[in-house]
């Protein structure tokens, strides 16, 4: 017996027949990440407190042009134009903030809660056609491996500031080797940074994806499978590290400001 299909009348924005609490994930991730974007915003155009001692907060690192003594070139060069706002943050955020941006995970996370691109699995969507990431401006997104390969040098020099964070000089101008908890809450943002940069799905593919017969390659492999166990995890790594390296901004900013005061572990 033959039986005519059922029509499927289209749900309105935010229709849907789930009784459970649907929209609490996205509510959560539109909150994390609009607190985020709002700080680091404000952080990289106050261009003050983001040194201390040995200690360098991870926005402006690395501080191209600038008046700490981390500054790879000086201070603000005299060709920056007078009616821009300059800060040694606005040079080089682009780069992290350009790699999260267009992280695979994000995306789909930003999408959900800002765009309710889908807003939850079987809830009504605000339009009613899907374009996806085939033309402009979601295609753009694919530059996410070029950011890769940027994210991979700064973490090279988030390394070299978890280093210097080391070395400490005293009244007199004596270096000595020492641990505080600065030096701590920059390590363990590095350390998590890493974490979320070495799982990458952009990564994972660049040391082992492309190969045909990883087995043959036996560090190809060992890189991948590195890689892979951290990806297996990777959500979690991009919110630590995006909690982590706000705060290691608000632990030097707070420092420099006498508001806490960095204890000496070793």
């Amino acid at each position: 017996m033959a039986h005519a299909p059922l029509p499927i009348a289209p749900r309105g924005f935010g229709e849907t027949m789930r009784t459970d609490a649907w929209w609490i994930q996205p509510l959560v991730v539109f909150l994390l990440l609009s607190t985020f974007i709002v700080y680091s915003t404000w952080a990289a155009f106050q261009n003050a407190h983001y040194a201390w001692g040995p200690y360098l907060s991870p926005f402006y690192s690395p501080e191209l042009f600038g008046d700490s003594p981390h500054s790879w070139f000086g201070p603000k060069p005299g060709w920056w134009p007078a009616i821009l706002p300059f800060s040694p943050a606005l040079l080089i955020l682009w780069a992290p903030g350009g790699f999260r941006f267009t992280c695979y995970y994000y995306r789909g996370a930003y999408y959900k809660a800002f765009w309710a691109d889908p807003i939850s699995c079987a809830v009504g969507e605000p339009r009613t056609s899907y374009r996806g990431e085939h033309s402009l401006p979601l295609i753009l997104q694919n530059v996410h491996r070029f950011f890769l390969y940027i994210a991979l040098v700064f973490l090279v020099f988030l390394s070299h500031d978890v280093w210097k964070a080391m070395w400490f000089t005293d009244a007199a101008g004596n270096v000595s080797f020492g641990i505080g908890v600065g030096t701590l809450v920059l390590a363990t943002n590095t350390l998590l940074l890493g974490s979320y940069t070495l799982g990458c799905h952009s990564f994972r593919h660049m040391v082992g994806g492309i190969l045909d017969r990883i087995s043959e390659r036996p560090l190809r492999k060992a890189a991948y499978d590195c890689s892979s166990c951290l990806n297996r995890v990777h959500m979690r790594f991009a919110w630590a590290s995006l909690i982590s390296v706000g705060f290691a901004d608000l632990y030097v900013r707070l420092v420099s400001m006498g508001i806490w005061t960095d204890w000496r572990i070793l």
